[in-house]
């Protein structure tokens, strides 16, 4: 006899903590830089560096970066300037290990340059850390038992969700756009953003395959003095491949992408004129792969006339509930501060914030908000380039038929589309299309059969087991537990009772015949 046992690769949440922490710096503009008169537009993110567990602590390195666009004093174009704060932050982790694994989770809460003066800049954040960290681990268990013999065992069926790849890569994106021919040389690029939208990580054989789009904008200035601020738009195609061995195709996919690392500046073209615009961006890849199957789990086992003790465990898995990419459509109208008047909107820009998520009835009540940068030309002849910002607040449903509390859900909000139209002098329309990425897993929880350990039955045992007994049938019970209990198999119950299916009913009687015993 011999137990046959398996590998199920499961994760283990080992939990998660915050923290909050304040970045404060000054910053001196460069002396080839014009005095500041005022801020027009800024764009902030973190850039992790490194993350490290350690034993019950969590160590994060990365640094806040900015740019803002000023304009300096009257009648010259606006200038960029970017700048940098390091920060390194130890999280205390009760529990955390050095073989877990870490996910950062960032948020710039308040974000605040201010001009100290003509010449100094501070810059102050509010910036919130989550750290989650679990565990793969491979959950050992009995399946079956090869040459049993008399030996009786109940087996239980379960689907779960194993995890089957989780590692970190990168996908470099690098694209040359070239201006149209109304558009005039560049002499210098004066902002620029770059956006994620609508990407989406598609597991196959042994690769990843990635959609989607990355968002340029970009001012400058033309090289003759007369000529008017510039700007364009233009959405740079991401598609390719990221080798992954142990990918398959079919698996359920739970990975974080992310912009890193960009490089965006004018280069000369074939001509040796200011016309081509250079991106080099990576893509950081958290890549987590699931796989759904099938697993056969040996709960139980006995054998007639003999004591077999088998020894059990508490195993957990988890089987995957939903995976669901909900749409969610915000749509809302906004309005200029102050006197402005819009004559053109340049771009506009965003992010999504979960604010909650409460369980309901079959979903996830998500509340949040859209929160936007709009860059626009207004009335003003001596400073036309304004900004204004804003949140637009969403509620909706993620469908997630069956959740409980005693699911374990992740929500990755994305934008898909945005676009910003003007209703009138002072009046935009904001429409969105929201991605509510989510996952929701389940968590039960079996007892399990890990090995056997045969025993002999004392002689008052062997007495006390009557060899034949009526027995009227109790709720709790089911014919496994009544066989084993009196030491027949299932077989002889259902052959001597005339039974047809493994079904009893309370109240029901039954003859019982002990193995090796006859009518």
């Amino acid at each position: 006899m011999e137990l046959q046992k398996s590998n199920i690769h499961m994760n283990r949440l080992k939990g998660k903590v915050t923290s909050q922490l304040t970045l404060d710096e000054d910053f001196n503009l460069p002396e080839m830089k014009p005095d500041l008169a005022r801020i027009i537009m800024q764009q902030a993110e973190i850039q992790l560096e490194a993350s490290k567990p350690m034993e019950d602590k969590a160590a994060v390195k990365g640094k806040l970066v900015f740019s803002l666009l000023y304009s300096p004093e009257e009648g010259e174009i606006p200038e960029q300037f970017a700048g940098a704060v390091p920060f390194e932050e130890t999280l205390n982790f009760d529990g955390l290990e050095l073989q877990d694994h870490l996910q950062v989770k960032w948020d710039i809460e308040d974000l605040t340059l201010t001009a100290v003066n003509s010449r100094k800049l501070r810059a102050n954040a509010i910036v919130t850390l989550e750290v989650n960290a679990d565990r793969l681990y491979d959950e050992v268990a009995a399946q079956e038992v090869t040459d049993a013999g008399e030996l009786q065992t109940l087996t239980k069926r379960l689907e779960v969700l194993q995890m089957e790849v989780q590692k970190r890569d990168s996908f470099r994106v690098k694209e040359e756009i070239e201006l149209t021919s109304n558009n005039p040389n560049i002499r210098q690029i004066l902002w620029n953003s770059l956006e994620l939208r609508n990407v989406e990580c598609k597991p196959e054989d042994e690769k990843l395959t990635l959609r989607g789009e990355l968002v340029l904008f970009a001012i400058y200035s033309g090289e003759e003095d007369h000529i008017p601020l510039q700007w364009m738009e233009k959405s740079i195609l991401i598609s390719g491949e990221v080798e992954c061995p142990g990918c398959r195709s079919g698996m359920v996919s739970s990975t974080r992408i992310s912009l890193g690392h960009k490089e965006i500046e004018a280069r000369p073209d074939y001509d040796g004129e200011n016309r081509v615009i250079s991106v080099d961006a990576v893509l950081d890849l958290d890549i987590r792969l699931f796989e759904e199957g099938w697993v056969q789990l040996l709960c139980d086992l006995y054998q007639p006339g003999k004591k077999a003790v088998p020894k059990m465990k508490e195993a957990y898995f988890r089987s995957l509930l939903v995976k669901n990419g909900a749409k969610c459509k915000v749509v809302d109208q906004m309005k200029a501060a102050g006197e402005d008047k819009i004559l053109q909107i340049c771009h506009s820009s965003g992010s999504v914030k979960i604010d909650s998520a409460e369980l309901v009835e079959d979903g996830l009540k998500v509340e949040g908000a859209l929160v936007l940068q709009i860059l626009y030309m207004s009335d003003d002849d001596k400073e036309p380039l304004r900004s204004l910002e804003g949140a637009v607040p969403f509620s909706d449903v993620v469908e997630a038929r069956g959740i409980g509390p005693d699911c374990l859900w992740e929500m990755n909000p994305v934008i898909e589309q945005l676009t910003t139209v003007m209703l009138g002098n002072d009046e935009i329309e904001v429409k969105a299309s929201l991605n509510l990425d989510t996952l929701v897993q389940r968590n039960c929880k079996e007892n399990v059969v890990t090995d056997v350990e045969f025993q002999p039955m004392t002689p008052e045992e062997l007495e006390q087991t009557p060899g034949i007994i009526g027995y009227i049938v109790r709720p709790e019970d089911s014919l496994w537990t009544v066989a084993k209990r009196f030491s027949t198999t299932k077989e002889i119950v259902l052959q001597t009772n005339g039974l047809a299916t493994d079904a009893l009913k309370p109240g029901q009687r039954l003859l019982l015949v002990k193995q090796g015993e006859e009518l």
